[in-house]
């Protein structure tokens, strides 16, 4: 239960730490709106022509006396928007992370260098593409591994009773792992950690990994609560990747910064 409670900090830590860092806070809002304009369109194309998708995909139900065609097709119309709905969660901090690569990565050096006790942060050596395409990669991978989950937690949704109790808690913590890996990926890869070692790595302190996941998982829900705190969750996934690989961090992330934190 510790460790729980001290993946809560990390998740508050980190909103700390950029809300006394402006400029990085503003920086780090930027690929969160752009990526949710994107999914906010995909969904109202999906509001506005998912029907007519289900009545193209069911033709065999043209025949069906009333009112089965229409029951059936608008089911299936709302599980479509349900499943879209579900991958938009799923996905958004996968894709965020990967618009955002430049700001996440140079958000993430700065809270290495404010906590480090020698001032330091980890470099990849890598180029830009080299980062994106690994970055990228192991997003897929990612997304894979949540997307079966996703498509599995769905389908037990319909058994009663566990459907709507067990089933939605499970949800969250699977959520709340997937997006606590694609968050501490940011500090990681610049570290040169693979994504096998990482997951190990998670799953080694899981109740840690809900403690940051969950919470972020329920508030990720409202779009724009996911906006506007992707920086803050970048941060505090810094300081857990930190703690996950035992190095040693001075001081508190939210302090104050010094004179030279701020002009820099």
């Amino acid at each position: 239960m510790r460790d729980l409670g001290a993946g809560f900090r990390f998740l508050l830590k980190g909103q700390r730490w950029v809300a006394r860092h402006g400029k990085q806070f503003g920086f780090g809002l930027l690929p969160g709106l752009i990526t949710l304009v994107l999914y906010a369109a995909a969904l109202v194309a999906l509001a506005l022509w998912g029907e007519d998708f289900v009545v193209w995909a069911t033709p065999f139900a043209d025949d069906w006396s009333s009112p089965w065609a229409g029951l059936f097709r608008g089911f299936l119309t709302v599980v479509l928007f349900a499943l879209g709905l579900l991958l938009s969660v799923l996905t958004f901090t996968a894709v965020t992370l990967l618009v955002g690569q430049p700001f996440y990565e140079t958000l993430s050096e700065k809270v290495d260098r404010d906590v480090s006790p020698d001032g330091s942060a980890p470099e990849s050596g890598l180029p830009l593409w080299r980062e994106l395409w690994i970055s990228g990669r192991d997003s897929l991978r990612i997304v894979v591994r949540a997307l079966v989950w996703g498509v599995l937690l769905f389908a037990l949704g319909f058994i009663p009773v566990i459907g709507q109790t067990a089933v939605p808690v499970i949800g969250f913590l699977v959520t709340g792992f997937f997006l606590t890996e694609e968050l501490t990926a940011v500090a990681l890869q610049r570290r040169g950690v693979e994504l096998r070692e990482r997951l190990r790595l998670l799953r080694s302190r899981k109740t840690l990994v809900w403690g940051f996941g969950t919470p972020l998982a329920v508030a990720f829900l409202v779009p724009f609560v996911a906006v506007f705190l992707m920086p803050g969750a970048v941060a505090g996934a810094t300081l857990m990747a930190r703690e996950l690989l035992g190095e040693e961090t001075t001081g508190d992330a939210s302090e104050e910064p010094e004179e030279e934190g701020v002009s820099s």
